[in-house]
């Protein structure tokens, strides 16, 4: 039996956009189905079936009534249709009837599709996933770190955006600007940071870092190797004040006393990095007591001063890369030879490794290429020897160093440990020696202290079966270790000589 509907659809606009709703309607339902059952899917499956589908399917919906108008138009100009201000719905007309069953049950599904489809989408939009593989180019070097994080089980969207429909639309209207950025090809390599309008640490990192819960102390071993034949170990074992020596002190001393909510801390500073801190502003909120810090080596006249942003000191000052840590390559070294992944019985491993990793390659390919080369030619070049009968060894040590390469350097966007300022600690960066090096001071000339032990203190150091144990309760003065330096390092700032390829 024939399907009677109003003349007006008998139109190739309105066909065509019914021909392409329904299509698009079944290869959601289809694409969906195989996605679920078979748990078959990816970042750019889910786009179709949540986003650029259910696109079309609107689009074809509103070319129906879009032709029937059309039709209707053109049959008044022509005279062969009747002049009516609105249209007439008959139900003892069966072409009424249908096209009014059809509109009422097609929009039931319809409606019913778009609900699902639109919380879909939402959920969709705020994974991992969508975050880390729709631009994949552009994105792998902060997924891949993501992924080898503290935070690999904290969805991005905990941290970038946070609960409340407020941040939610924020984030989605910046998203366009970046979208259009990355399909017009006029994104910066690397991506700079920090995030300008990031959500304050506050309402994200607290939600489970919160002040009042941070443990009191935490030992930390770390093992390094130098740079000579035998790639010497070298262990140092520290107390990290994190907070006072008693958990019942709350954050009335160490690291975390920045946070404390009885303190608000506030800078200024003159680079879009953050890293030149010529001004900083204590005030006990218990007390109402303020002393403001002015660095006498940073400058900056009054009118200048005023100009620039106060900020208030939160986690995101010290924990610059929480999930996105591009490690350096002297730490992601040692953290290979200590796993056994770079053999440290080959002679001047470490050395060799450092040597390749410093040169800028400007793909992976080219990278993974280079490392290959030059660790071979090195000890075929130097150690004969060591190349004929350690085969094994050195393939090993290639593919470790590899390994390690593709998880904190990306050629091409640019991104390696020097590219992101890492605020925890004062090796490679300045960090706590922004504000912590002797020169901030008031006007009664109160200083914010460079004491290392303020922070941390050392319980052990040196070579395994040479080293030097501090009692219970006391701590070691810090020793360089090698013999190039001795005491210089008093009067220096690690940074002049760290530069990540060293030890």
């Amino acid at each position: 039996m024939k399907l009677k509907l109003p003349h007006s659809t008998q139109n190739w606009v309105s066909l065509v956009g019914a021909t392409i709703a329904l299509i698009s309607f079944f290869m959601i339902v289809f694409l969906f189905v195989i996605s679920l059952t078979f748990d078959q899917g990816n970042a750019y499956l889910g786009i179709v079936i949540y986003i650029a589908l259910p696109t079309i399917l609107v689009i074809g919906l509103l070319l129906i009534p879009l032709g029937m108008w059309i039709k209707v138009r053109k049959e008044k100009k022509s005279g062969e249709g009747k002049e009516k201000d609105f249209p007439v719905i008959d139900f003892n007309d069966v072409r009424h009837r249908n096209a009014f069953m059809i509109f009422s049950i097609g929009s039931a599904i319809f409606l019913l599709a778009s609900a699902v489809g639109s919380y879909e989408a939402f959920h969709y939009t705020e994974s991992v996933e969508f975050c880390g593989k729709v631009c994949h180019s552009v994105m792998k070097p902060e997924y891949v770190a993501y992924q080898n994080s503290p935070h690999a089980r904290v969805a991005c969207v905990e941290c970038h955006i946070g609960g409340g429909a407020d941040w939610y639309m924020k984030s989605k209207l910046s998203g366009l600007r970046q979208v259009y950025a990355v399909l017009a090809n006029t994104y910066s390599k690397p991506i700079p940071t920090p995030i300008k309008d990031l959500r304050p640490a506050r309402e994200t990192c607290e939600e489970c870092h919160w002040p009042q819960k941070f443990y009191s102390r935490k030992l930390r071993l770390e093992r390094h190797y130098l740079n000579d034949d035998e790639n010497t170990e070298w262990d140092i074992t520290l107390t990290m004040k994190l907070g006072s020596s008693l958990s019942a002190l709350g954050l009335e001393e160490g690291i975390h006393w920045h946070i404390n909510p009885n303190v608000k801390i506030e800078y200024k500073h003159t680079d879009e990095k953050r890293q030149n801190i010529p001004w900083v502003r204590y005030t006990n909120l218990k007390t109402g007591e303020v002393f403001v810090y002015e660095d006498k080596n940073q400058k900056v006249d009054p009118k200048t001063l005023d100009c620039l942003e106060t900020r208030l000191m939160d986690c995101m000052d010290c924990h610059t890369r929480p999930s996105h840590n591009y490690q350096p390559p002297a730490f992601f070294i040692n953290n290979a030879i200590t796993a056994g992944n770079v053999p440290k019985e080959l002679k001047l491993i470490k050395f060799a490794a450092m040597e390749v990793i410093g040169k800028e390659f400007a793909t992976e390919d080219e990278a993974m290429k280079g490392i290959e080369d030059h660790i071979n030619n090195f000890y075929k070049n130097n150690y004969p020897d060591i190349f004929n009968n350690n085969r094994n060894l050195i393939a090993k040590a290639i593919k470790g160093i590899q390994d390690e390469y593709n998880k904190n350097i990306f050629p091409e966007m640019k991104v390696r440990w020097d590219a992101y300022p890492n605020n925890i600690g004062h090796l490679e960066f300045m960090g706590c020696f922004r504000c912590h090096n002797d020169e901030h001071k008031t006007v009664k000339n109160k200083i914010i202290s460079r004491d290392c032990n303020l922070c941390h203190v050392i319980n052990a150091q040196g070579t395994p079966g040479k080293m030097q144990f501090a009692a219970v309760n006391t701590y070691l003065e810090f020793k360089h270790p090698g013999t190039a330096v001795t005491t210089e390092w008093k009067e220096m700032m690690c940074v002049e000589c760290h530069t990540g390829l060293n030890p």
